[in-house]
């Protein structure tokens, strides 16, 4: 047999650590993660996002791992449709399984990168031993 191999390094994910004192405030960060790698050093106090846009999402998960990574993924796609970053949310009901929320955002030239998906891998949302709440989230770029 003839032939040749070689690996060819690429890398296809970020990975994202969060922590916060509160289980909003994870979710909020994970936002401002997810949109750091959409549009680096987002302002939306910029002139140029001038167009606002809102929407309203309504969520269901087995538990808080799945409706980060739902809220996360609804947000991206909500994001590639409008072409738009969603940097504030004001929740209107949250449990364990639930959200309902208003998102606000603006619209965007262009994204800096293109992300993929949000992926449930290594994501487990849980109180740490500082009493915060953390979770690892990977984004497939």
């Amino acid at each position: 047999m003839s032939g040749t191999k070689e690996l060819l390094t690429h890398t296809a994910d970020v990975r994202l650590k969060v922590s916060s004192d509160t289980l909003p405030g994870l979710f909020e960060l994970s936002l401002k993660g997810l949109n750091q790698l959409l549009v680096h050093n987002f302002n939306p106090g910029e002139t140029k996002y001038n167009e606002a846009i809102t929407e309203h999402i309504s969520l269901t998960s087995p538990d808080k791992t799945s409706l980060l990574i739902d809220f996360l993924s609804e947000i991206l796609t909500l994001s590639y449709l409008h072409k738009a970053i969603f940097y504030r949310f004001s929740v209107s009901k949250m449990t364990d399984c639930a959200l309902k929320a208003t998102l606000e955002g603006k619209r965007v030239d262009a994204f800096n990168e293109d992300v993929k998906a949000v992926t449930y891998h290594e994501a487990d949302v849980k109180v740490n031993s500082e009493g915060d709440w953390e979770t690892i989230i990977i984004f497939d770029i």
